[in-house]
């Protein structure tokens, strides 16, 4: 007989994965501190190259957010970005047909026409205000680690969004922020080997916010997997 889970206990991971979405208007209550480390502790089980963990995370709560809130929009007003890890260069093919038709389903959910170039701008300002999230996580990685301390990351983040929703909790992974490394690793007293890899913003989700309105769709398998027999 064999060992192979079935199929019925992937069903809650599967229904996480369904159901989840990326959180970009944030009602203003706090999310308690034991709820918080429920999704940290749960975040750690993530696995990793070599058991490496190379993660850490500096967490905002309640006058710090604020703080954080503040200074990165004057921040980001004033200085050019300077991200840690390369921003992609180019959004080729699908790619770009997926992030363009992602952006047009949050500027037709809050009402931006298309090619209004000003309020998509302002929508784009609202990364730096988290959303209005009562919390920010900021993931970094070990320097000598490079690509590959930011993929195990990576799945940390992905944990992270998981557990967030497990327990009711909104959230949204933002590279936006990874731009202002300079900004943050001043404001969380970062070593200079810490690597900005991305935050994630949460707390719990605007219901009516209509910038939460929309989902967007997952190409089909037989688009991204190659078998060989």
């Amino acid at each position: 007989m064999s060992d192979a889970p079935t199929a019925d206990l992937h069903t809650p991971l599967r229904f996480l994965l369904e159901t989840r979405s990326s959180c970009r208007a944030f009602a203003p209550d706090p999310v308690p501190r034991d709820v918080v480390e429920q999704i940290l502790e749960t975040a750690q089980r993530t696995p990793s190259w070599c058991n490496t963990q190379p993660w850490q995370v500096s967490l905002t709560e309640g006058d710090a957010t604020e703080r954080f809130r503040a200074g990165l929009r004057e921040y980001v007003r004033s200085s050019p970005q300077e991200p840690d890890f390369p921003f992609p260069t180019g959004y080729r093919g699908d790619y770009g047909t997926r992030r363009k038709d992602c952006a047009m389903q949050l500027y037709s959910s809050v009402g931006i026409a298309e090619g209004d170039r000003r309020a998509s701008a302002e929508q784009t300002m609202k990364n730096f205000d988290l959303f209005d999230a009562p919390h920010v996580a900021v993931v970094t990685s070990d320097e000598a680690l490079g690509v590959y301390g930011a993929v195990d990351c990576g799945l940390y983040v992905n944990t992270f969004l998981l557990a967030a929703h497990s327990l009711g909790v909104a959230a949204v992974p933002q590279a936006a922020l990874a731009g202002s490394a300079p900004y943050l690793r001043r404001f969380f007293g970062l070593a200079d080997d810490r690597k900005v890899v991305c935050s994630i913003s949460f707390g719990y989700a605007d219901d009516t916010h209509p910038a939460n309105s929309f989902r967007t769709p997952r190409a089909d398998i037989d688009t991204v997997a190659t078998w060989v027999s």
